[in-house]
């Protein structure tokens, strides 16, 4: 059993979010932009724990927060449930389906909802026992957070993994144990035997409190001071855990990331040591909060593998990330997730292969400096080639070499209207040796205030000027390009703003054909065509 899609309505920052998950699932983003939120809001329909208004989406109490989660995999679910009466209800309920959608909501926060397929409506009122029923046939939600500290996962106690499992593990032992039968029979001989030392000592004692005891109250004629046996969980609370990695010390005394792995390692075990005590081998929900938090970058992969097995063994996985480590490597069966957050709002979105470098130059800090390595670089105008021949790579050429697109569109108004914006972006590229005879430039048509700058930037650059990696368009602006009827006049294009600009370079990227753009837009076309042909192999 596990999740299929979740759907969240005003929880924190996200307005809105819906997303099929697979066993392995990569949420990657800036920081404050939301990942931890959606963790969260699973959390909370898990547990409902939390503050609403706090909670609510813009802390609007108005808002209803509402998760659904729909969950395949149900009547392998269903056999998990210990009550009989219970199970077949459930099993009626489900009428044979594998399928099953449940909701919490703001407005009853203490009840989860099941989605009614025959009355098309979510449940009013769930069967008896249904709450107890539905965890368990959940999977067990291990939620690792930040905030989350080894002692929390080491450290004995009955509901913490360590102690689950030496309760476990332990009480196995001492049961058939011959040391621990031993132990005990000493232990009643020298404490609760009538010859004891010890027992004859407490009893003398008892003698003389229950004599000013009956000054008082007379009736009282007997007390008794007795030892009992230790509780085995009492020998159990002065539980350590140390690691010898060359110096052995206590794990809290170890660095950050040594901390963290063997904390997820705890983790690890703790779900296959449920597994295998567990009739069902019930599964479990891996929530893993900035996974690459105080490991090294080869640390972070030797991670991310181990939590690919985890989601291979049968278990599911989510871990959110602003680590470019973390996202370039593929794991079987991963799907990747953008999280960006617009006007304090976060949406997710599904990202492909081609869209995963994008994300990986974002992670980076979006510089050439800081660039990975892309088979080559266009350098463009500004954001509407940008968008434009974005999706025209996606729709038409994905099968070509990756070109890295960087917009040369400066931070002040001068370097927009001259050749100025094109250097910069374009000098620490050619500076650069694995790219300098590789780069290709595509600029509008310069007018007359921009020609002087265009003639020396191609005096300047002239190897690349030679080589015709420097291609210029028709007209001066990019409006004046289009194909009809998406075309515009030079006076048109000045008078339009640049988010009208913008919504136009997408919508002719969304609709023009490939012939029109190779034919009509040549130029375009060309600058592609030598970027893949001079590009890395």
């Amino acid at each position: 059993m596990r999740i299929s899609k979740v759907t969240i309505y005003n929880f924190r920052s996200i307005e809105h979010a819906e997303i099929i998950p697979t066993e392995f699932n990569v949420f990657a983003g800036q920081n404050n932009h939301g990942k931890t939120n959606f963790f969260e809001a699973i959390e909370w329909f898990y547990n409902a724990v939390g503050d609403l208004t706090q909670i609510a989406f813009r802390r609007n109490r108005e808002n209803e927060v509402s998760v659904e989660i729909e969950y395949i995999g149900i009547q392998a679910g269903i056999e998990a449930v210990k009550n009989e009466g219970t199970r077949e209800k459930f099993r009626k309920f489900a009428d044979g389906k594998d399928v099953i959608r449940v909701i919490r909501r703001s407005s009853d926060p203490s009840k989860r909802a099941l989605w009614d397929e025959g009355k098309g409506e979510w449940t009013a009122k769930n069967f008896a026992g249904f709450d107890k029923a539905f965890n368990d046939c959940l999977p067990r939600l291990q939620y690792v957070a930040t905030r989350t500290r080894l002692a929390e996962i080491s450290k004995y106690g009955k509901k913490t993994p360590i102690g689950e499992m030496l309760s476990g593990v332990l009480t196995a032992i001492l049961e058939t144990s011959k040391q621990y039968i031993e132990f005990r029979d000493k232990f009643d001989e020298l404490f609760t035997s009538e010859t004891s030392e010890v027992k004859t000592g407490l009893d003398f004692l008892a003698g003389k409190v229950r004599i000013h005891l009956e000054q008082q109250f007379p009736e009282c004629t007997k007390i008794e001071f007795g030892v009992t046996a230790p509780i085995f969980d009492d020998l159990l609370k002065s539980f350590e855990t140390s690691v010898d990695d060359g110096i052995e010390t206590l794990a809290e005394e170890k660095g950050d990331g040594m901390q963290r792995a063997l904390m997820l390692a705890i983790i690890k075990t703790y779900s296959d040591y449920r597994r295998e005590k567990d009739e069902l081998g019930k599964r479990f929900l891996f929530l893993i909060d900035e996974a690459e938090l105080h490991l090294h970058p080869t640390a972070q992969r030797q991670l991310k593998e181990a939590l690919a097995q985890l989601a291979d063994n049968g278990d599911q996985v989510f871990i959110n990330t602003h680590s470019s480590v973390l996202v370039a490597d593929d794991a079987q069966g991963q799907s990747l997730w953008k999280v960006v957050k617009r006007d304090g709002a976060t949406g997710i979105t599904s990202i492909g292969g081609q869209d995963k470098p994008e994300l990986v130059f974002e992670l980076l800090g979006g510089s050439p400096s800081d660039l990975l390595f892309p088979n080559n670089f266009l350098i463009v105008e500004g954001t509407c080639e940008d968008h434009l021949i974005s999706l025209l790579v996606k729709r038409f050429y994905s099968d070509r070499p990756w070109i890295k697109i960087i917009r040369a569109n400066g931070d002040d108004g001068r370097q927009r209207e001259s050749m100025n914006a094109i250097n910069v972006a374009f000098t620490p590229l050619v500076q650069t040796p694995i790219y300098n005879d590789r780069l290709v430039v595509l600029c509008d048509k310069p007018n007359a205030q921009r020609q002087a700058d265009f003639e020396r930037f191609c005096q300047a650059y002239g190897a690349l000027h030679e080589r015709g990696h420097i291609i210029v368009a028709p007209h001066g602006s990019l409006e004046q390009c289009y194909p009809d009827p998406w075309r515009k006049t030079a006076d048109e294009a000045k008078q339009m703003k640049s988010i009208e600009k913008t919504t136009l370079a997408k919508a002719v990227g969304a609709n023009i054909t490939s012939e029109q753009f190779e034919h009509e837009m040549s130029h375009v076309f060309e600058a592609l065509q030598k970027a893949w042909g001079s590009a890395h192999k």
